[in-house]
Parts: C-alpha cells; structure tokens; sequence
C-alpha cells in the first residue's frame, strides 16, 4: 500500500475513534443529570441506621409511601415493625400528619403487643420530619413507668380506705362508751374494742411507713454479716405467744453457719411476716415449720404451715400491697395486707427473692432465697460449732 494513502485512512479512523470518544463522555454526562437522586437516598438510610443503632429509643425512618426505611432492632423486638412495615395505624396516622405539614407530634399511645393483640405495650412516641419525604419515628416503651403510676394512685386509695376503717371504728366506739357511761361492763367492752382498733391502726402505720422506707432505700447501707438460724429463732419468738395461745407448734430446723450479709433487723422483721401470716391463716393445733438451708450458693429460709392453702389463681397477687386472699379473715387477725409486699422489698434489697408454693387443702411453703456470705480463709475451722436455738434440735425437718 502507497505510504501517503496509509496515513490518509489512519488520520480518517482516528478521527472516527475520537469523535465516538467525545460523543459516548458527553451521552454519559446528560444520562448522569438525568438520573433520579437514589444516591442521596441510600446515604440517608446509611447515616440514619448508624445513629439509631446507638440510640435507645426506639428508631423507625419511613418513605413517602410509609414503608421502612431503616430501623432499630428494638422496633422488631416490640412488635412495631414487622416484615419491614409499620404494624400500628395509630404510628402511620401521626407520621403521615408530620409529612403533610412538617410539624413535630408527640403522643402516649396504648399499642397491642404481638399480632395476637392479647397484650399491650404503652410507648411514648416523637415524629419529626425527616428531609422532603422522609419521617423519623422514635419511641420510648412507658409501660413500666405507667404501671408504677397506677400502682401509687391505687396505694393512696387503698391507704386511706385502710385508715379510715379502724378510725372510723374508734371514733364510733368513744360515742358508744359516752353513751354507756352509767354501764362499767359496757363502758369496758368498749374500752377494749378501742384498744384493737388502736393496735391496729398502729400497726398499719408503722407498715406503711416500713414499706415507704423499704422502697426508697434501694441498696443497704453498710451491711453486716448476719447468722440465719438467730434471724428465725428472733422471728420465732415474736410470734410465740400468739402460736401458743391457739396451741400451734412452731418446729424450727435450721443447717448450722448459714449467714448472708444485710441488715438484722429487716431480715427478722421479713421471715417474722412470713411466720406469723402461717399463724393466722392456720388452724388450731396445727403445725408451722421453719426452716434454713444452703443451695449451692444461696440460703433459702423457708416457712411451711398446714393450713387451707392459697387457689393457684391468687398466688401471683398475695405480694401486692393490701391484697388479702382472705379479707375477712384478715380483719378478724388485725392484718394490713402490707406484710408480704414487705417481705418482697427486704429480699429485693437483700439480693434476693422470696417465692410461694401452696396448694389448696395442702398448706402453704413461702421461701426468701439471699445470696450465700462466703466466710473469709481465716475463718474457716475443722470443727465447726452449730448454734441450737433454745427448744430446737438441730436436722429436725417439716414432716
């Protein structure tokens, strides 16, 4: 081929090549105008999931069409978002709401919990818009702290319902010694039934009062080591007389140098409730056992009676405060319905728990389990010395 010919078709297809170049850069440039903004879409979704994932409220980010765009696990855990929707109307109200007029909402909402809607879940929820289509969602889970408010609204009631009883009561019998003035057998039945009433009225207000502090003292101050078989043996004996006079047998068994850490006072005044509520709710010449045992690295006191037993559908309410099983009964033994919540708070406070096991007919087993007090290396003895109670003996069990 001619050189001058060869360089002509060359130059010719370069130009071709480079023309195709410029045109193909230029098409990619009006296509990259054209293109709808997905980028900033997936930024925001990206950013958006990063602060949720360490926020602790609960974070739900929707579309213009109320789909998910991102969310917290918590939402899935809760039940709010499911298979990538919003599950609740009232959410997708407030949210469309904010996207029609940009204004922040904030609502308490009452929502079913599970696509059962057998329970619900209060949630305290804030939309705010979120860019020009987005909302962002954040809810706050309230139902405990709904809860706590309905349980303090329903303890001043329930106190001042129990106050009023015996003073209404004292009032009514001082007019009734006033009218049997010229009556001495009159005048001292009266006189006695004041002083029930007054027992009682004291006893609820020192219960009340030990119940208020037991909820503000969450934690002990500078506990100490406390051996279990005195705290029952002290226990024991507070309720003696009341067991004698209907001639109950107290049998106490308790493992030798078991000892938790606490305060003595409030561990007594917990496993006396429990001791004497077995007194009240036993019949005469019936048998109440106590009794303390180590489980791995727990002790478990326990306190077992013969009496009539507690209906299974009652036994998750007994430690609520002024729940009675029996009111009447109650009344007629001066309780306050106070002693078990009482109970309940010492074991929190202790570490611990204190559970029931009752059947009706077979008698009641109320048990508090505390933490174990590892004794020091220093203390340890080949030759260790078990402290018998007074009128006890030592292995003895609960039939």
């Amino acid at each position: 081929m001619d050189a001058a010919l060869a360089a002509t078709l060359g130059g010719g297809v370069g130009l071709v090549l480079g023309a195709l170049a410029v045109g193909a850069a230029r098409l990619s440039e009006r296509e990259q105008r054209t293109l709808p903004p997905t980028a900033p879409t997936s930024s925001l979704s990206k950013g958006v999931g990063d602060v949720l994932s360490v926020l602790r409220s609960i974070g739900i980010v929707l579309d213009g069409s109320d789909a998910v765009v991102t969310t917290s696990s918590a939402a899935v855990a809760y039940g709010l978002v499911r298979h990538g929707e919003l599950v609740h109307a009232e959410l997708r109200h407030l949210a469309r709401q904010v996207r029609r007029d940009g204004v922040i909402r904030e609502a308490e909402l009452e929502l079913t919990k599970g696509p059962t809607g057998s329970g619900s879940v209060v949630m305290r929820a804030r939309v705010a818009p979120l860019g020009s289509d987005h909302v962002l969602v954040l809810a706050e889970d309230h139902t405990q702290a709904r809860r706590v408010e309905e349980i303090r609204r329903d303890f001043v009631a329930n106190v001042s319902h129990e106050l009023k009883t015996p003073v209404g009561g004292i009032s009514l019998l001082s007019e009734a010694i006033i009218d049997a003035r010229d009556d001495p057998e009159a005048v001292a039945r009266f006189g006695e039934r004041i002083r029930v009433e007054s027992a009682r009225l004291g006893q609820l207000v020192k219960e009340i009062v030990d119940l208020s502090r037991l909820q503000i003292q969450d934690t002990l101050h500078e506990p100490e080591l406390v051996p279990v078989d005195a705290v029952a043996t002290d226990a024991v004996e507070r309720v003696r007389t009341t067991a004698d006079a209907r001639s109950i047998a107290i049998e106490q068994a308790c493992e030798p140098d078991l000892a938790v850490y606490g305060d003595r006072e409030l561990l007594t005044t917990a496993v006396a409730n429990l001791v004497s509520n077995a007194v009240n709710y036993s019949d005469d010449s019936t048998r109440v056992a106590v009794g303390a045992r180590r489980v791995e690295d727990l002790v478990e006191i326990s306190v077992s009676d013969q009496g009539h037993g507690i209906p299974a559908g009652e036994q998750e309410r007994i430690f609520e405060r002024f729940y009675r099983v029996d009111a009447a009964r109650s009344r007629a033994t001066g309780g306050t319905g106070l002693g078990l919540a009482i109970v309940k708070h010492i074991s929190a406070n202790h570490g611990g728990e204190v559970t029931v096991w009752s059947a009706e007919g077979h008698g009641s087993t109320f048990t508090i389990t505390l933490p174990l007090a590892a004794p020091k290396p220093f203390e340890k003895s080949t030759e260790p010395t078990p402290l018998a109670p007074t009128g006890t003996t030592p292995g003895e069990q609960y039939p």
